[in-house]
């Protein structure tokens, strides 16, 4: 049972996870296109590949797959998942279970403007949000829209680009310097699909923010939603949080589970304000706030892992603990040179 993780990047934890739930019977092996990548210090086998756009990239995935004896392989980047996506089919061929959802899941999630409009259609609540930069003024005249508003790639991730803006003005010229760092940073490739509507302009929550693990089986049937409470937030992730349940929550990772119909975890963003619940990201992976589900008590590692060897029984793997408090730290680790 030997798993590759693609583009592990500082991922160390879901290594370790993943290396302790195999318990011995099989390796981790990880990618990325650096060889002084964090988490593959703590892989078993590293390995060093091209970036995700060159030519050969799947090439020297499906290399590995044959190489190493990979049973499952989980993509770890917003970028790489529809490429792995579109090229799923050739790497289960051979005996690989790929834990990447299919294309059109993954198109909802990373287009973010088809994200709004996909909850609405099933009947959740999302921020008003614009990708016309004249129709989001005119809803600020109006007043259909009031300031604060935030301006971010709309096809985004890890938050690069976020903007919080106060005025017609900053709203103006935040647009317009988004615009051209997009064309000149890692999404620009996304973003050139609609580049004249690649930006978002959407009504800033307030409100208690929370995260969520949607978990789904491998054919994409909701099992179980894990909700932790966010305490402090960090370059975009979560920093500190408390494990939680409620049944507001839990029936909104169902719907998203049941209706989306990915594959292994959705990784959302979820805001609690006095008129309800409202969704704002949906990013079909591990995102960085599962360290706390996991620590609370559910093993989606181990899940997985059963899975792929066909067992069923995975609930002794998701005994969720309500009331726990966790905070990430920064360590050092020695990396080989390049």
């Amino acid at each position: 049972m030997n798993i590759l993780l693609s583009c592990a990047g500082r991922r160390n934890y879901l290594v370790n996870y993943f290396k302790t739930a195999l318990r011995g019977s099989g390796k981790v092996i990880a990618t990325d296109m650096q060889i002084n990548a964090p988490a593959l210090v703590d892989a078993d086998i590293a390995i060093k590949v091209d970036s995700i756009y060159h030519s050969g990239y799947i090439d020297q995935i499906i290399t590995i797959c044959k190489d190493h004896d990979i049973r499952l392989l989980i993509s770890l980047n917003d970028l790489e998942l529809p490429i792995i996506a579109t090229q799923k089919h050739r790497i289960e061929k051979m005996g690989v279970k790929v834990v990447v959802s299919d294309i059109d899941v993954i198109d909802i999630c990373f287009d973010k403007w088809k994200t709004t409009q996909f909850i609405k259609e099933i009947g959740l609540a999302t921020p008003k949000t614009f990708i016309d930069i004249n129709k989001a003024l005119e809803a600020v005249a109006t007043g259909d829209m009031l300031f604060p508003v935030v301006v971010k790639p709309r096809w985004g991730s890890a938050s690069i680009g976020i903007e919080f803006v106060d005025s017609r003005e900053e709203l103006l010229m935040a647009y317009r310097l988004l615009d051209i760092r997009l064309r000149k940073s890692i999404l620009a490739n996304a973003s050139n699909a609609d580049a004249d509507h690649a930006i978002l302009i959407q009504e800033k929550i307030n409100g208690q923010e929370y995260g969520m693990d949607v978990l789904n089986s491998l054919s994409g049937e909701f099992v179980k939603a894990f909700s932790k409470k966010k305490l402090a937030m960090r370059a975009g992730e979560t920093d500190k949080s408390v494990s939680v349940q409620n049944k507001a929550l839990s029936d909104i990772g169902r719907i998203l589970g049941e209706k989306l119909g990915h594959i292994g975890n959705l990784d959302c963003d979820v805001f609690e304000t006095a008129n309800g619940y409202y969704i704002l990201e949906l990013n079909p992976r591990f995102g960085g706030g599962y360290p706390f589900t996991y620590e609370a008590g559910a093993d989606f590692a181990a899940v997985l892992i059963e899975w792929v060897k066909g067992n069923k029984d995975i609930e002794s793997f998701l005994q969720f603990r309500i009331g726990e408090a966790y905070s990430k730290y920064d360590k050092l680790m020695r990396v080989p040179q390049e």
